[in-house]
Order: C-alpha cells, then structure tokens, then sequence
C-alpha cells in the first residue's frame, strides 16, 4: 500500500511539473532573443528548462569538449512517441539493416545541427526558438516526426567569439562596418579549442566533438539533417537545393526532395519578402561536410546560410543599404528550420521508404583490399569503428581490379589483408572514401578533389569489382617484451606514428636513444634505415633502465628485438658515427595574426593529441622581441608571412639556423623565403610559349570557367622520394601527396630534394587544371637546406592538413628527431 501511494505521489509530482508550461526563451533569459548573444552554459540551461516542463522533450549529454562544456543533444516529438522513443529508434535501424530484425516505420527523423562554426553565432539562438515553437505551436508535425536538436556543435568556439563580442561592443551596438565589434580578432571564433573547422571533420573524425556525435547519430541515422550556417553580411541566405557537382552515390530521390523542401521554404521567405538563393557554391562532393556525410548515410543532408557571421554582431550596415540584425537572422533560421520539419512530417512514409532504397546500393566496386604497415592498417580500422564501417581480413589468395599503386589494373598477392566491402548498410560511404577517382560533374568546387583512404593511411590496395570473402578478425601477433639485463641494446623498427610517440616518451623519460642512418643485421635480424638503437651504454647512469624501456615500448605495443652485442652482423655497429644520438628538441611554434590558424592548430592539436610532446607556442606580437637560443626547432605553420618577416627578421632566423637551428617551414610559409638572398628556395615556373596569345576576349560568364585550367584543389600526386634521407626514413621510393594549391618550387640546387616531382606531374586522383600541372613539372615536394651548421626543412605540402592524411606524418616527425640533430650553441 505505501509502495503504491509513493508511486501515485510520484506521477502526481511528475505531471505536475509538466503543468507547467515552458518558458519561451525570452521569458527564461530575460531578453528578447537577438538582442544579446547567449553563452552556451545559458542555452543548456534553457533546453534543460524545456526538458523538465515538457513531455515532448527530453536532453541528454553526449560528451565534453576540450574546454569542458557540455556537448548535448535534444528528443522532440510527441508524447506518444516519447513513450516508444526506443522502438522507433530501433525500427529505423532495423529497416536499414544496422540492428537485427525487420520494420517498416512510417516516422520522420529529422536531426537540425546548430553552430558548427562558434561565430555563426545566430543558429544556437534560433535552436532555443525553434524547440519552443516546435512544442508550443507546431505539436501536430511531432505526431509522425522526431526532431533531435544539437543546439551547439563547437561550444568553445562559440563561448570565445561570444565572450570577445560581449566584451567590446558598443552599447547601443555600432551597425558600422569599421566599428570594433565587427573586427574579429585572430583566431576568431569560427574552430574549436585546437583551431579546427569541425565542419570539414565529420569523417576523418579527428576532434572529440566529432568523434563524440557520430556515436549518436549513428544510433539514430537521421532521415534530414540540417547543418546551419553562416555567410558574408551582402549575401542573404542560401537554402537548398545544392550546386553541382553532387557525388555519384546520391540517389535521384536525395537530389528531388531537397528541391522539395527548397521550396517550402520559399514559400515562407517569398511571404515575408526575404530574399534567398539555391543551386549555387555549396556542393555535395567533400565527404567531411555536415551535409555531405549524412547524405553519404542515406539522409536528406542540407546546409542552409544566413548573412552574417563573425562581422555583423547585433547588428551591421551591408553594402546594400540596409542593416543587418541578429533578430532578423534568428527569425530566418528559425523558420528554414520549422520548414524542414513540416515537410518531412508530411512526407514523412516517403522518407523511410526511399531511406530503405538506399542502403540496397550496387556499386561498381564490390570490395576494397588493402596491405601494409599492421600499424597503418590498425589506424585505419579504427576510424571505420568511429564510422560503424564493417571489415575483416584475408590471409592468402589474389585480389585484381584497379591497382592504387600503379594507377591502373594489376593484382598483388594478400597477405593478412584488410577487405572493405561495399555489400553492407553503409556500402555508399564505404565507396565515397575508398574509391580511385571521383567523377566530377564541374570542376568549380568548394573543397578538395580527392581524398581516397588507401593513399592517405599509405596503404597498396586493390578496388575490386568482385566481392572479396573476409574473415572478422585479422591473424594478429602477440608479444610482450620483458627486460634482458644483458643485452647491450634494442632496437625498434620505424615505420608509423607508433613509432613517433614510442620515441617521444622515450625522449620524455630521459632515455638516450640513437637511430640508425643505414641499414644493419643484427642476430639474423635485418633493420632498415631510422632503425631505433637504444643501448645500455648510452642509459649507464638510468636506474632501472631496462624495465622502463620494456615498459614503455609495451605501453606502445612496439616489439623489441634485445641485442646482446653491439657488434652488426653487416652494416654498421651500435659505435658507429652513422649511428646518432637523438637529442630531445626544445621546438618553438610560431602562432598568431600572420599564421594561418587552421595550420597552427593542426600543429597544437598534433603535438599535445598525437605525438605527445612539448612545443611552446610563441605569438607573432612579441615574436621578433625574443631570443631563439632557448630552442632547437622552429616551426611556421602556413602562414602569411612576407608583410611580418621582413629582412632584419630573416637575418635573425638565419643566424639562429647557422648555428646549429633547424627552421620547419609548411606550406604557404615557404613562400617568404622563396627568392630570397641565404635561401636557396625558388619559385618554379614553367616554361612559357613564346608564341600563344592570352586570350583577352573571354565572355564575362566564361571567365570563372576558364579560371579553372589554373586551379589545383586539393590533388593526389605521385612523387619519387629519396629514401636515404634521414627526412624520409620510414618510407619506401615512392609517396602520394595531397596538394591543396598550385604553389611550386624548384629543384634545391645546394641541398636535398627528397620527395620530388620529376618531369611531368603525374596526377593520381582529383582535379588539376592543365596551366596548373605544367608548373609542378621539375618540382621539389619536401627539401632539406643545409644553413651553417644548421637546416631548413621545406614541406611544400601540408602533411598535416586537417590532420588525416596519416602517411603524411612521419615526414614531419622526422624532421623534428633526425635533421641535424644537435643542440643548438650559442
């Protein structure tokens, strides 16, 4: 009996919460939304308010981002559906063959994503106005649809724009263009904590808040999905449909009902007098979009654009005569987004009947095989578990199809082998990620061309138009090293970025190691060059140094081969010079207004998530005021950097260099040295005929069209590389690489060129233009200067870029460990 009454009290307590009707935002933050920005502990505080006063919503955590604020998520739907909320999550996943059992569900989801970038700051205000509405208004749509709300994606980056503006805008707010507040300082409030753009990270899934999201969404896979955003102030709001090129696995059905829903809303804008456009600069190509990968998954994936971004504050003066206000951005995206619920709700059988369709794809190629490195390949695997990406492995027989290594048809023998299939739910994401060559419709894109995983992770692999049988689990070899107080050494083999943070906590730990710059045997064991040598003679005074190597090297799951003699069976001893001490660098890492903030980041975020190692950090403001002596390593993100380093602060880089420094230079920072007298960098360009005429008579409507023959976005390259460079140990004669422009430099007359393009550029995968190519042919990739008793290391291409393409980054490690390694003296 009392049991029975506590549990009357208790539903009694809970309806009468519910009673209470939610506030609107206005009302619970006490002013009229737009007129202020909300931080982001202030929007959670209000979808919690919302979710206890409401049986139509409930709010759950889905993890924390580096600064510790709250990454959520918001139900939405009626309370019928709240009642079966699992079975409906299920049904959908059971339809689609993600969950076992069959169903034909008849219920919407639509999943709206808000402030992905933190200084398109209108979105997390219109997501507290949409739930609002949604509940209070719009209940008869929730009776077929469940709308989940992610009302800030990139907290941090929200909270940094928010809190600058907060602090320096006028009160009244200034609509001019040149006031302060709409002057937003580097590295603005656009990426996250380490500075990357978290909409170009959905699938290489590199940021916690990307890896955190993908768990739940790939529990609920969403029908729509909506990323919002925001543009320059003189362009008033884009919707869908998409511009050309869309990729090949979008089905007829995706490309129809985005036109569908474009037009619902115009119906909505054309009623208030909104201005709009559709069909034009954002495509559906990249697959790393907020709109591009959930269409990959079966969605209805969508980027809308308001005017505004980080310049227009509460308010700005366009060029077009008019301001622009916050109030009027929330109210349009509010209002695209009750759009796209109301016509899923009325499509709503439709949309799971062709989301069924398209998750039964066939696709040209059937399997993907690949081999290599087991550390590369275990990196790859684990970004297809983030993905929820089936696998297995094969060990033994013949794989034929396209050959990524040759760029052409071939085979090669599989020995424990990883296989990708495409006859799986995700069988559509699997051939936008691993296929060869993308077709592309137009040239005229918004991101990069080319992407594929096998050169990215430095994998040989075969695209199969036959399906490949897999076992589930690979042939895996277990090991445990244990101390051998005997040996005179061990030794490590390097090849991956295992290896990379294997040596730096060696490093950390306070224990000599040395590498080796040529190949040696040892006990019937062959090395190769960049071999690890960690000897008893160099560690004497480390107590305990046989148990901590064995110690670290397990943590790392590195294998060691203990030695208990220095002396080679070929090659060169343990002694000898060729052998070298590895000092830990002390790196600097320039920062700031004339870097660029998306390189600088990917550097950050490398050395404190990937590599484990310190790199201090020093601004561009006080940059030329401090002494380099106190470091061995300087590196300069991609930058621009001709109007900061001017001949005085050349001068001082090149004294530091000559002295025993080594200079990093990535990207667009070598262009400031390029030409320049003590460097011996320069610009590559081709030869030009004599003989053409430009052509001066191009149509105003060609002239974007005809630009392209000098584009290179974002291309797969083949180049030789020099694999007896200490730059390149741990890669073979050839390296596939990402260029993201057309920048060129020649052949290093007095250096090393160590991956190069020899003769006509070979292009791989993506789009090159034809004036573009002919300036990479004869070209250096990545170049060692010698500078006194110093160096320069040129990365012409970003190996860090976005960080995902992994085969990209030992290069740089090595430049970091095995260049000119000696402490610098002064």
């Amino acid at each position: 009996m009392k049991q029975a009454f506590t549990s009357v009290l208790l539903l009694f307590i809970i309806s009468i919460g519910f009673c209470q009707s939610p506030q609107s935002p206005s009302a619970f933050l006490g002013y009229e939304i737009g007129t202020q920005f909300t931080r982001h502990a202030d929007i959670v505080n209000y979808f919690n308010h919302v979710a206890e006063s409401s049986p139509m919503v409930t709010y759950h955590e889905y993890g924390h981002t580096n600064e510790r604020r709250k990454l959520t998520y918001a139900v939405v739907t009626s309370e019928n559906n709240q009642r079966n909320i699992e079975t409906i999550r299920l049904n959908n996943l059971k339809q689609i063959g993600l969950a076992d059992g069959s169903a034909n569900p008849e219920v919407a989801i639509v999943w709206l994503s808000y402030n992905v970038h933190g200084n398109e700051a209108s979105s997390s205000e219109a997501a507290m106005q949409t739930v609002y509405e949604l509940i209070t208004q719009k209940q008869a749509w929730l009776e077929n649809t469940v709308v989940i709300i992610d009302p800030n994606l990139n907290p941090d980056g929200r909270d940094r724009y928010v809190n600058w503006y907060n602090q320096v805008k006028s009160t009244p707010y200034n609509s001019a263009q040149v006031a302060a507040e709409h002057m937003e300082p580097w590295p603005g409030g656009r990426p996250n904590h380490y500075l990357f753009d978290l909409n170009r990270d959905w699938a290489w899934a590199t940021q916690v808040e990307t890896q955190q999201r993908l768990k739940i969404y790939n529990q609920w896979m969403p029908h729509i999905h909506v990323d919002f955003h925001e543009q320059g102030i003189n362009e008033p709001y884009y919707f869908a449909p998409a511009a050309e090129p869309f990729h090949e696995i979008i089905s007829d059905w995706q490309r129809d009902f985005q036109t569908q829903i474009g037009q619902n809303h115009a119906r909505y804008f054309d009623k208030e007098g909104w201005l709009f456009f559709t069909r034009e600069r954002f495509d559906l190509l990249y697959p790393s979009y907020g709109d591009t990968y959930p269409t990959y998954v079966g969605a209805i994936g969508m980027t809308y654009e308001q005017a505004g971004h980080g310049r227009a504050g509460l308010g700005i003066d366009t060029d077009e005569g008019y301001e622009l206000t916050l109030v009027d951005r929330v109210e349009h995206q509010k209002t695209t987004g009750l759009s796209t619920v109301e016509i899923s709700s009325k499509n709503a059988k439709k949309l799971n009947t062709e989301f069924q369709k398209f998750f039964q794809p066939n696709l040209k190629y059937k399997s993907f095989v690949l081999q290599g490195e087991e550390d590369k390949l275990q990196a790859l695997t684990k970004l297809l578990d983030l993905h929820e990406i089936n696998y297995g492995f094969v060990k033994g027989g013949k794989a034929s199809g396209f050959h990524y290594s040759t760029n052409k048809n071939g085979s090669f023998e599989m020995k424990n082998a990883l296989v990708v299939s495409t006859n799986q739910p995700k069988g559509r994401m699997v051939q936008a990620l691993f296929e060869p060559e993308t077709k592309l419709s137009t040239p005229l894109t918004y991101d990069i061309t080319a992407w594929n995983l096998p050169h990215a992770y430095g994998l040989d692999a075969i695209a199969s138009t036959t399906l490949v049988a897999a076992n589930t689990a690979p042939s895996k070899e277990l090991f445990v090293n244990i101390p051998v107080n005997n040996a005179a050494g061990y030794i490590a083999r390097w090849n991956s970025m295992q290896d990379a943070t294997f040596l730096a906590e060696l490093l950390q730990e306070d224990i000599k190691v040395r590498f080796s710059e040529k190949k040696f045997g040892v006990s019937g064991e062959t090395f190769d060059r960049g071999s690890l040598i960690i000897t008893k003679s160099d560690n004497r005074t480390n107590p305990g140094f046989h148990e901590k190597v064995t110690q670290i090297a397990n943590k790392h799951h590195r294998k060691l081969f203990a030695s208990n003699t220095s002396f080679s069976d070929t090659g060169t001893d343990f002694g000898s010079p060729d052998v070298k001490i590895i000092h830990a660098p002390r790196i600097a890492l320039l920062k700031g207004e004339y870097t660029s903030s998306l390189s600088y980041g990917a550097l950050w975020h490398f050395f404190e998530q990937q590599l484990h190692y310190p790199a201090t950090s020093i601004d561009t403001d006080y940059f030329k005021a401090i002494t380099l002596d106190q470091f061995d390593v300087l590196i300069l993100p991609s930058g621009y950097y001709q109007s900061y380093l001017d001949e005085s602060s050349l001068e001082k880089v090149k004294e530091w260099v000559s002295k025993g420094g080594t200079l990093i230079a990535i990207d667009n920072a070598l262009s400031v040295f390029a030409d320049k007298e003590g460097f011996g960098l320069k610009s590559n360009r081709p030869e030009e005929d004599e003989e053409a005429e430009p052509n001066l008579l191009i149509p105003y409507d060609q002239r974007e069209q005809e630009s392209v023959k000098n584009f290179i976005t974002g291309t797969i390259f083949k180049t030789t590389v020099d694999p007896s460079h200490p730059l390149a140990f741990g890669y073979g004669e050839t390296y596939f690489t990402l260029k993201a422009g057309r920048s060129s430099y020649s052949f290093l007359e007095n250096g090393y060129n160590v991956a190069y393009i020899e003769g006509e550029a070979e292009r791989v995968s993506g789009f090159a233009g034809e004036e573009a190519l002919k300036g990479l042919k004869n070209s250096m990739v990545f170049g060692e200067q010698r500078m006194g008793r110093g160096s320069v290391i040129y990365l012409a291409d970003d190996v860090l870029f976005r960080s995902f393409w992994e085969n990209g980054k030992l290069f740089f490690v090595n430049s970091l460990f095995f260049i000119n390694n000696k402490v610098v003296v002064f």
